[in-house]
């Protein structure tokens, strides 16, 4: 009963994240699993089950407003399903003493690129991209990568695609993430395969999943109203910074790091974390500050 409360929470809290960054479900929710002690295999395989009818809906929701470019979606689809499919059945097939460092090695470097999104790049900066990002053998690599991620990490789809579209891609912001959800359904589908097939329907926490899912269900409209509220590039902060510092542990365990060192280790991360948090928080003050004089000005003017 408690382990599948505290899946609910999960799936409260990934939702949470997800609807105000819009990204950021899976290795929130994922990190969240694996802290409850399941296994990484299962904790992924949660994971993306439970996004398949959040996928669809978000997928048929941006098509309806105009928001999908086909071909984004086509070259992104079936390289991102094939990626999603390798990856879950690997992870099906790894130990968990051999699964849990490469999972927590690369939830700590999504981590790392989430806190990279929202803190370094000044917010709302254009980008022109370029025709290049469009093309075939740009997308399906990505897709490919994307999906890879996403099952080998319990999530990453987010943060691998969309952040690397919307810095180069020469189309709306609303396109480039219209796109990438409604690609993100094929991808989800697969990766479950890829679980159905290297776990077995009776070896899936059935329970688990649905607790994660129903947690998303009831967070939803709260993400909704946060989602104009809280300043997104400190949250994305935030939250890289707690999906590094409850992963780093595995990691540095897996390296060798003994455990006296390790603790030194995670409270120069929370750290620096704090201080890159606080950076975020004057600078988004400042921009707030200037919008504000800006607004004044010209209602004198």
């Amino acid at each position: 009963m408690i382990d599948h409360l505290l899946s609910f929470v999960a799936g409260i809290g990934a939702q949470l994240v997800d609807g105000s960054l819009g990204m950021g479900y899976g290795i929130t929710a994922t990190t969240l699993l694996l802290a409850s002690g399941l296994t990484p295999a299962l904790a992924s395989a949660c994971s993306n089950i439970a996004q398949l009818g959040t996928t669809l809906s978000s997928g048929i929701s941006h098509h309806r407003v105009g928001n999908v470019d086909t071909r984004i979606v086509r070259r992104l689809s079936v390289t991102g399903g094939i990626g999603a499919f390798v990856g879950a059945t690997l992870l099906s097939g790894l130990s968990t003493a051999a699964a849990k460092p490469v999972m927590a090695t690369l939830l700590c470097l999504l981590g790392a690129g989430v806190i990279l999104r929202f803190a370094i790049r000044r917010p709302g900066a254009a980008t022109t991209g370029s025709p290049r990002a469009m093309r075939r053998r740009f997308l399906a690599p990505l897709g490919l990568v994307g999906g890879f991620v996403t099952a080998t990490g319990g999530g990453g789809w987010g943060p691998v695609v969309t952040s690397t579209l919307l810095s180069t891609a020469p189309v709306p912001p609303r396109t480039v993430i219209g796109s990438v959800s409604a690609s993100e359904f094929v991808v989800t589908v697969c990766a479950s395969i890829g679980f159905f097939t290297g776990l077995g329907l009776a070896g899936l926490p059935w329970a688990t999943i649905v607790a994660l899912g129903l947690g998303g269900v009831v967070a939803a409209p709260v993400a909704a109203r946060l989602a104009g509220k809280l300043p997104p590039q400190v949250l994305g902060v935030v939250v890289g910074g707690l999906i590094i510092t409850l992963n780093l542990g595995a990691v540095l365990s897996w390296m060798g790091v003994d455990a006296g060192a390790a603790v030194h280790v995670r409270l120069l991360a929370l750290a620096g974390v704090v201080a890159v948090v606080a950076t975020t928080v004057r600078r988004h003050q400042r921009a707030v500050k200037l919008e504000d004089e800006a607004n004044v000005e010209a209602l004198v003017a």
